[in-house]
């Protein structure tokens, strides 16, 4: 917070145009003010109007002042062979991080299609081969292509790539039209058919609008390079999961795909995804 510069009775320059009999009672005022400032500083929800508060977290990084840029291109590598079957931690992960284990299933609709409609950043698919019979875990999500065709396809801007690579959808755009969905040949993005009581200031959302993984954008933007699923994964044992710079050479994510043969999905499409796969 701003603060404006201040004169007490103490100041050794005092505003010599200033009445002299002024000086007890600005000194008395600005004690005041501080102490009110000191009480605001500790609050961490306050009411601002009747229904809407303001959340704040003294614990969190400051968010970032400076543009995101291109020296840095976002993305993973996904171990499907250290992948295991019947782990979800990374789901779980993504969707404490993101808010979307807040959803409820409207009353009365049927929990089949519940499930198909909630919004879903990962989804774990399993996936035989028919020749072998060999079984692959494959963690789907937005890939995070250098040439996004939901972007391509959107006709507001809603849907768009940052310089970092990152795809994202500006809520506040977002008309529903869900061009980007059928774009998506990956089906990674979901829309939110039903309103939203519950959101993290984070990752809000509203009934209409078409999502899916930004990468944890809130956490790079805090200078936090990690994203929930690798942490999640990691913290099980599994390590399937390698987030990092594509750009930097000597980085761990650059390391991992050069000491690992990889592939992206759909190879023939061209888009150069940020996310690779190695055991497929």
């Amino acid at each position: 917070m701003n603060r404006e510069a201040e004169t007490t009775a103490t100041d050794p320059h005092p505003d010599l145009t200033s009445p002299p009999s002024s000086a007890p009672a600005a000194a008395a005022v600005d004690q005041t003010r501080r102490a009110l400032i000191g009480t605001a500083a500790g609050v961490t929800a306050a009411a601002v109007a009747p229904g809407l508060v303001l959340y704040s977290n003294a614990n969190e990084a400051a968010p970032r002042t400076d543009p995101v840029s291109d020296v840095h291109r976002w993305g993973m590598l996904i171990d499907t062979d250290r992948c295991a079957t019947g782990c979800t931690a990374c789901v779980t992960a993504c969707d404490r991080e993101n808010g979307l284990n807040l959803q409820a299933k409207p009353l009365g609709d049927d929990q089949d299609k519940w499930q198909n409609q909630r919004a879903t950043w990962i989804r774990k698919v399993r996936l035989q081969d028919n020749l072998t019979g060999r079984m692959t875990n494959l963690p789907l999500l937005c890939q995070h292509c250098e040439n996004p065709p939901c972007v391509d396809v959107c006709p507001t801007g809603a849907s768009f790539k940052r310089a970092d690579g990152v795809v994202m959808v500006d809520r506040h755009t977002c008309i529903g039209c869900r061009y980007c969905m059928m774009a998506c040949p990956y089906k990674a993005r979901s829309f939110i058919h039903e309103r939203v009581e519950q959101n993290l200031s984070r990752a809000p959302r509203g009934k209409g609008c078409v999502e899916s993984c930004n990468l944890c954008a809130h956490r790079l933007d805090n200078g936090d390079i990690s994203t929930a699923c690798a942490d999640a994964c990691a913290h099980e044992g599994h390590h399937a999961i390698v987030f990092g710079d594509l750009k930097d050479p000597d980085g761990p994510l650059r390391q991992a795909l050069a000491a690992s043969p990889n592939r992206q999905i759909r190879e023939d499409l061209r888009l150069n995804t940020g996310v690779r796969y190695a055991g497929i």
